[in-house]
């Protein structure tokens, strides 16, 4: 098949291109506006606890768990004029929006409700608090939450109004993300090109993998926002899938482009050129975008959106990328023929240096082929001594602490930060992070409601508690009744209690408050919301699903790797080694973001926990990538091993061959990846920096440590053990298994090394 559609790009090359472009131009044009389709994180789904909660509030007691915060600041206090005048203004502008209810003020407050004007005034008295709901779906409150903060935000007359509160705070981070993607490509594509240049010398080369590249972006945003139309679209997903989209349409089109011109330099013409590099390249590409796309697929198994956004989008994009690779290049290389070697700026600089023609050096006499041989004459103590030190940098991820993200992740120039360091530091009780208790259907007798609000107010770290029969405080002369109720924290539906906190959520402190508040007696069936219940519910539901994907993704890579090898071996073999490249990856992980190592060099704020979704995420890329390198390793070693005389020597010379020929190419790939990942980086958001600076060691470290040191000892170790199957197993192999075609002439040599290794 993949031979056939080489030949249907060769045959008409310039249509073949034409409609690339358009189709790009069409995809790019159609997702232009997929960031304002996508939903500020998609963490949640309707059958937490504490979803359930919060729904049952906002269509029975509107405005009872506010999503919207708006501080008022000044220096002459919260009464002064100024401040007084601009809080009016504030609420007159919510009030007249039909998609916002329950507008609290501290300024309305004060003879209304004085313990709630005291809940809502800061202790040095310079700040205080308008709270709201801002009504509709994720997409829907984001959106008016972008409008509204555009109204309201500014400093006026010598008083400051930031916006903070969950929609404020998504939408903040929205915004950031779309800036960021334009930052992180304006970085990534430039260098990849020069990086590109220096691997073939050739800016022609170099420039095809680029194309390739840049038609995986537009296509990543097209597929995003087609996808928007029927699901809830992760804002994530935007740079994530975007650079995964890059950095895979690069890396596959080196591979390609790379065995072409060696096939040229082997003598071939152009269009044979292209068929072999396709029947051996390509094929390899196909079935290394199979593996990533499969271990995104395992995703889907988590029902948040934010999982299912790159389980779905994930494999369309890779789709893409290895589509764009298989039909692009060949219609490009065909009408290139010998000029893919045009513009070698190698040439000007051997002249400038008085250098003569570069020599093609043996594999045999290459720096990898040694540093193999070095390591397979001694595999068990490089075996041991690799082994203890991916151990040892994983430790840290055995203090991991998982937390939902809070506005902390974005830098303190948002306003919604800004509102939320406010929150934690100024004011008695967090009103961002109180607890709600829902009593639905709540038909008790008069005084429950005050008895099971007096007991919670006892809990430690619960300043108060606020419910229909009174606002109980926690004083110094023990739990005391400070005020009267609210009367429509109750009705036929219900009721609820709003529970203040001096705990922060994702703390120990915070989950111990929680479970202490659940323990408390209730008069009748309870939900619980707010932001430590949500965090605990939101980590349940992943990590009951974790045993189902982790078990998918290890039964897809045995199954393809056997395949592919027709080994039973080296697929145990390739997912022990992933596991732990990836242990002292996460390992890192931890140390940097959770404890907060480099937070200063990597301009982000530590929280003492880490986001349970990017560990996740991460694992299911970084092995899907890892999984593509071992595909090309193990593919030009098995080549190597089925044309010798399958001895013990020749498992060992097939090893040093194989990563020899690949290593390379190996390294080039993995620091073009490491750019696009690390441009990624570069983002003001905490979860754009944990991802790619995380992805970028995995790249690395897999395609250095992992390839050059641990799989060599390993296999070396194993012997002709590497190649065992059972004889049923063998012989389905050699029905199903994947097998490469012969070369069209005798000598052929790598499927992804560059023509020459200079000296």
């Amino acid at each position: 098949m993949l031979p056939r559609l080489a030949q249907f790009s060769m045959a008409r090359p310039r249509v073949v291109l034409v409609a690339a472009l358009l189709l790009m131009l069409v995809f790019g044009g159609f997702g232009a506006t997929a960031k304002s389709h996508m939903v500020g994180g998609g963490y949640l789904t309707s059958d937490l606890e504490s979803v359930q909660a919060n729904d049952f509030i906002e269509e029975h007691f509107p405005g009872g768990n506010p999503n919207f915060i708006v501080m008022i600041s000044s220096a002459a206090g919260v009464n002064s004029p100024a401040a007084r005048a601009e809080a009016q203004r504030v609420t007159d502008l919510l009030g007249e929006d039909p998609n916002v209810t329950g507008v609290q003020s501290y300024w309305t407050s004060v003879t209304a409700r004085p313990d709630l004007a005291t809940a809502l005034r800061s202790k040095d008295s310079q700040r205080g608090l308008i709270m709201a709901t801002i009504l509709g779906d994720d997409n829907q409150v984001q959106n008016r939450a972008v409008v509204l903060s555009a109204d309201i935000n500014g400093d006026r007359d010598g008083v400051q109004t930031r916006v903070g509160g969950m929609a404020g705070t998504f939408a903040d981070i929205n915004h950031q993300v779309e800036k960021d993607l334009i930052l992180a490509e304006a970085i990534a594509v430039p260098i990849s090109g020069i990086l590109l240049v220096l691997v073939f010398g050739s800016v022609i080369a170099a420039s095809l993998p680029l194309m390739v590249g840049l038609f995986a972006i537009a296509a990543t945003l097209g597929i995003l926002r087609l996808m928007t139309l029927f699901m809830d679209v992760s804002i994530f997903a935007l740079n994530m899938t975007s650079a995964l989209g890059l950095a895979l349409a690069i890396d596959y089109s080196l591979f390609i482009v790379s065995r072409y011109r060696e096939e040229l330099g082997n003598g071939l013409d152009p269009r044979a050129a292209i068929l072999r590099s396709i029947q051996t390249a390509g094929r390899t590409v196909v079935f290394s975008g199979l593996t990533v796309a499969l271990a995104l697929a395992a995703l889907a198994v988590f029902p948040q959106p934010f999982f299912k956004s790159f389980a779905y989008a994930g494999v369309a994009v890779v789709a893409a990328a290895v589509g764009a690779s298989i039909l692009l290049l060949p219609a490009a290389l065909i009408l290139l023929g010998d000029r893919v070697n045009a513009w070698d700026l190698r040439k000007p600089l051997r002249r400038i240096l008085g250098r003569g023609e570069p020599k093609a050096v043996r594999p045999e006499d290459s720096g990898w082929y040694r540093l193999v041989t070095w390591v397979m004459k001694r595999p068990i103590p490089v075996a041991f001594v690799t082994t203890a030190i991916l151990l040892l940098l994983g430790t840290p991820f055995l203090s991991a602490h998982f937390g939902t993200p809070d506005d902390r992740m974005i830098g303190t120039f948002a306003s919604s930060r800004q509102v939320g360091d406010a929150l934690r530091a100024d004011f008695d009780a967090n009103m961002g992070s109180s607890a709600v208790i829902v009593l639905p259907g709540f038909d008790g007798a008069p005084g429950e409601i005050g008895e099971y609000a007096s007991a919670l107010a006892q809990v430690p770290g619960v300043p108060a508690v606020l419910s229909s029969e009174g606002v109980y405080a926690n004083t110094p002369d023990g739990v005391r009744k400070v005020a009267v109720g609210v009367p429509q924290m109750a009705g036929a539906d219900g009721a609820y209690l709003s529970v203040g906190t001096k705990e922060a959520p994702f703390t120990d402190e915070g989950k111990a408050q929680l479970a202490a508040l659940r323990a408390v007696h209730a008069p009748g069936d309870t939900l619980f919301g707010g932001a430590a219940a949500l965090n605990q519910d939101t980590n349940e539901s992943v990590i009951s699903r974790l045993p189902i994907a982790a078990a998918l993704i290890a039964v897809i890579t045995l199954i393809l790797l056997f395949l592919f090898t027709g080994s039973v071996i080296l697929p145990i073999k390739a997912l022990i080694l992933n596991v732990l490249s990836l242990t002292a990856t996460f390992g890192a992980m931890i140390w940097i973001f959770q404890e907060g190592n480099l937070d200063g060099l990597l301009n982000f704020t530590p929280t003492g926990s880490i986001d349970l979704f990017m560990p996740i995420l991460m694992f299911c890329l970084a092995f899907g990538m890892s999984m593509d390198y071992e595909v090309f390793l193990l593919s030009r070693i098995r080549e190597e091993w089925l044309a010798s005389d399958r001895s013990a020597e020749a498992n060992t010379r097939s090893v040093a061959l194989g990563v020899a020929r690949t290593g390379r190419i190996f390294t080039a790939a993995a620091g073009l990846m490491a750019v696009v990942l690390l441009a990624v980086a570069t983002s003001a958001v905490t979860a754009m920096k944990l991802f790619g600076i995380g992805l970028a060691l995995a790249v690395v470290a897999d395609a250095t440590v992992i390839r050059g040191l641990l799989a060599p000892a390993l296999m070396k170790l194993m012997s002709t053990g590497n190649w065992w199957a059972p004889k049923p197993l063998a012989a389905l192999h050699k029905r199903i298994g994947l097998e490469e075609e012969p070369a069209e002439k005798p000598g052929a040599a790598t499927d992804s090394e560059p023509v020459l290794l200079t000296k």
